[in-house]
């Protein structure tokens, strides 16, 4: 089975020779992202680190398409909109909130979470089994609820 990165590499290959220039553009800026990271930090990114930095651009479109919505400015909060449904393409499936919901209740009994304060031990374990399959933005609010926060 190939890498996250070699697999992002060859739907370049493919959106370049079907002239799909904006999936092209969206590819490109990904794999940008990549070799960023890769040269800052001197290593050679694995899927956990492709993943994470998938997700990162995915949220930081999120947040441009409510800055492009509040000045209303539906035309970029589409592009933006469109940049996240082909970069969704590489997240592993996504958890049904019932699995959200097991994955919490299992890092509470295992750490011994007994209010909000213990929030950060709960969402440190949740994270690690959740990554790239759930917007830790809606589990990190189940888990304050589920901590009386």
């Amino acid at each position: 089975m190939s890498t996250l990165k070699e697999r992002v590499t060859e739907d370049m290959k493919t959106a370049m020779r079907a002239g799909d220039k904006e999936r092209l553009g969206t590819i490109r800026m990904l794999q940008a992202a990549i070799k960023q990271r890769e040269v800052d930090e001197r290593i050679v990114l694995d899927d956990a680190q492709v993943l994470a930095a998938i997700e990162k651009m995915i949220k930081q479109r999120k947040e441009a398409i409510s800055q492009f919505e509040q000045g209303g400015r539906a035309d970029l909060a589409a592009k933006e909109q469109s940049e996240i449904e082909q970069l969704q393409v590489y997240l592993p499936a996504q958890l049904s909130a019932a699995e959200v919901d097991t994955l919490i209740q299992e890092a509470i009994a295992a750490t011994g979470a007994a209010s909000i304060k213990d929030m950060g031990k709960v969402m440190g374990i949740v994270k690690t089994k959740a990554a790239g399959r759930a917007d830790m933005g809606a589990v990190s609010a189940r888990i304050k609820a589920a901590l009386g926060g």
